[in-house]
């Protein structure tokens, strides 16, 4: 307690560390007055009334960071940017180019990297905010618009989601965090208060139980990610002795940590993107004259619309994405080079290619437990949705396990800056 204590008051007596803490809160003071700035002509009791009947949008709603509930210049959130972002290293899996630069090239090739996703989400935000507007349009939320009025509003929500994607960016770089996440994190957390209101305006002391199921499926959902988050696989390392005149340097043993989730909570909201994708663009082209069309948008509304087809799809493709992110960003070839440069072995495996099959086999069966825990925790709430008919909760589990994570990850960013501030 003491420690933590001294360690909060660290936090306000450094002047470095309390500006990048003020201009995260200042950013994301900034985020959320940007999403109570609605767009012209919408009809606030249809608004309503089509969120509430919509699964889909609720769970888009978690990225715009409750701007798109709103129906604001911001609807989009960083959600282009983050499909950007997955189209991109998606393309590193078949482009070696693509692959050294983002994993071989340092601080410049990543750099270079990260400015093809930002142009990457131009289009990509142009072409969400048409088929938004559109689909806002025929439900009747937007009043009718001329082409001019349209041309208007896909530049204001294309801006608006450009305009979030650099004030995340400058988070990263002059604040404290992944702004990405936190802005995410910013939009979840701003809906507690309403979610709270709702509450005690439909108590029911014969649902007491039922809300302490809830409460006690949130408190394990935060220890399960809290475990998995921290848990680590250590592989014991030896450097080798080495004689110099009369003195002999290495010989020492330790440990390289593997974390039993790399990739945290990027592939829930990977999963999340490419699954609205389809509903998306159904209930866009459902309206459209050609029959074909129509039969098929349909089809893919009403397949998307069963909650058994709905989960095994969402389960596969978390799982499919915590292994995919691992790949990408752990290479176990370039820790077994490292490790061979610097005279260093794991104990009982030879050097080189022996070193790094050792340690894929370890990632793969570790990451498996990562996979399952994040696929199963991600269809939680709409196995509960299922059992108890309330479907509010089919974005809980998915929200809990995001601020959870983005926490941790704040957390230890401060403390790291921290320990760099007392060395």
């Amino acid at each position: 307690m003491k420690g933590a204590l001294e360690k909060i008051t660290l936090v306000f007596k450094d002047a470095i560390l309390r500006r990048r803490i003020l201009f995260t809160l200042g950013a994301l003071v900034l985020f959320r007055l940007l999403a109570t700035i609605p767009i012209p002509g919408i009809d606030a009791p249809k608004l309503q009334d089509f969120f509430s009947n919509s699964q889909f949008l609720g769970l888009l709603n978690v990225f715009s960071g409750g701007g798109l509930s709103n129906l604001s210049i911001v609807m989009l959130g960083v959600g282009p940017y983050i499909t950007a972002s997955i189209i991109m290293q998606l393309l590193t899996m078949m482009s070696p180019k693509l692959k050294a630069m983002y994993q071989e090239d340092g601080e410049a090739g990543r750099a270079r990297f990260t400015q093809y996703s930002r142009l990457l989400t131009i289009p990509l935000a142009l072409i969400q905010s048409f088929g938004f507007v559109i689909l806002l349009e025929r439900q009747g939320v937007v009043s009718d618009l001329s082409w001019f009025a349209l041309v208007v509003n896909v530049v204001v929500i294309s801006g608006g989601s450009l305009l979030l994607m650099w004030i995340g960016e400058l988070i990263t770089e002059f604040g404290i965090g992944n702004g990405v996440s936190l802005i995410i994190f910013a939009g979840i957390v701003s809906r507690i208060p309403t979610a709270l209101n709702q509450l005690a305006f439909t108590f029911n002391q014969a649902d007491i139980p039922l809300y302490l199921g809830f409460l006690a499926a949130a408190l394990a959902i935060v220890l399960g990610v809290v475990v998995i988050t921290e848990a680590e696989r250590p592989i014991p390392v030896t450097y080798a002795k080495r004689v110099r005149g009369m003195k002999v340097y290495g010989g020492l043993s330790t440990y390289s940590p593997l974390r039993l989730n790399q990739a945290g909570v990027i592939p829930i909201i990977f999963a999340l993107s490419i699954l609205l994708f389809p509903q998306m663009i159904a209930n866009l082209l459902s309206n459209v004259a050609n029959a074909t069309v129509q039969s098929v948008s349909l089809f893919i509304a009403k397949t998307l619309a069963n909650q058994w087809i709905y989960g095994a799809g969402y389960f596969i493709l978390v799982f499919f994405f915590t292994y995919f992110y691992t790949a990408v960003t752990f290479d176990p070839d370039s820790l077994s080079t490292n490790l061979q440069k610097n005279g260093a072995f794991i104990p009982g495996v030879r050097p080189g290619g022996s070193t790094s099959v050792y340690i894929s086999k370890i990632l793969t069966r570790i990451t498996l437990v990562g996979a399952l825990f994040l696929g199963f925790m991600a269809v939680l709430p709409l196995i509960m949705q299922g059992i108890t008919k309330i479907t509010t909760l089919a974005i809980g589990g998915t929200a809990l396990l995001i601020v959870v994570s983005v926490v941790l990850d704040l957390l230890k960013k401060i403390d790291a800056q921290i320990s760099l501030r007392e060395y």
